[in-house]
């Protein structure tokens, strides 16, 4: 039983007009789904990826409207990591981000810079054998476009306290220091600790708020046993509509989630049409006048006029 690697990553915004401008203009994300937080319905939950919106590609913001900045610390998650094809992606994107005002620092294989709230993101040429998880845009070359995630980082001042969790319950591989490995059949993603800044982390707008490694949908319940087993505080299974989850903390204090890989994003609009409408969930349909009276139009590049 192996997880494959990410399935999402999911970060807190301030403001969702200038999130989607970022992210699916600039970064040239598909906007894959437009909901509402599912404990929190008069806020928007957003979704970018590639064109299937498939696990390993997705992205997913909170917003909460004027919400202070955030500033991350220990136990939390600091970079998010995209794999592009080739070194000329990265000379494309440094272009780009910097001629949108986006400071970016260039390593060999690497490009580092933030979202406007500061949420640290990196670009890597990687050659990882996945299959690329790429997203169609007008002005990205589809040769440069982002192909999902190569994995994560977060901050601990002792990443030995997650060894256990991580290597015999959730069999990820140790590549040594703070380094893992998180592959399956199908994809895999790195995870790794850094030393945190003496400041302490603070969650607000420009921070992550959780990670979900993918699971087949047949193993769920016995990742929920396992994690269990091994002395985590686990919820049950959660169904969120487009995945089930469970959730828990690691030893080191980041949340992890552990998501399906189905039923998917075109469970409730064609595949074709993805994040151009309001999707509710069930729970929450009785609602809909009053929410798209009440939140904020967003311009989808992805779609022909400004919706809501």
């Amino acid at each position: 039983m192996r997880l494959e690697g990410i399935h999402h990553i999911t970060a807190i915004t301030a403001d969702a007009p200038r999130n989607v401008d970022f992210y699916a203009r600039v970064l040239g994300l598909r906007l894959v789904k437009k909901t509402v937080n599912f404990d929190a319905p008069d806020v928007y939950h957003l979704y970018y990826g590639d064109e299937a919106g498939s696990p390993g590609s997705i992205l997913t913001f909170f917003e909460f409207p004027g919400a202070a900045p955030g500033r991350a610390g220990a136990g939390m998650l600091h970079s998010i990591v995209w794999r592009v094809g080739t070194d000329a992606a990265l000379d494309f994107w440094a272009g780009r981000l910097e001629g949108e005002g986006v400071a970016v620092t260039r390593e060999a294989n690497r490009l580092r810079f933030a979202d406007p709230e500061g949420l640290g993101l990196e670009l890597a040429h990687v050659d990882s054998g996945d299959h690329p998880l790429v997203a169609a845009a007008a002005d990205v070359p589809a040769e440069h476009a982002l192909q999902g995630f190569d994995g994560a980082r977060a901050y601990t001042t002792a990443p030995e306290r997650s060894a256990a969790l991580l290597g015999e319950t959730l069999q990820f591989e140790h590549e040594g220091d703070g380094d893992w490995i998180c592959a399956g059949e199908e994809r895999g993603a790195r995870w790794s600790y850094d030393p945190p800044p003496p400041e302490r982390g603070v969650q607000g707008a420009g921070t992550v708020h959780h990670i979900a490694w993918a699971a087949p949908d047949a193993d769920h319940e016995a990742w929920r046993k396992a994690v269990a087993a091994a002395g985590a505080h686990v919820t049950p299974v959660i169904d969120r509509q487009y995945f089930f989850s469970i959730y828990f903390r690691e030893p080191s204090g980041v949340l992890f989630e552990i998501a399906t890989l189905g039923p998917g994003f075109a469970t409730d609009e064609e595949p074709a049409h993805l994040g151009e409408a309001l999707r509710l969930p069930p729970q929450h349909e009785h609602l809909r006048a009053q929410l798209e009276r009440t939140l904020t139009p967003l311009h989808n590049p992805r779609a022909t006029e400004v919706s809501s």
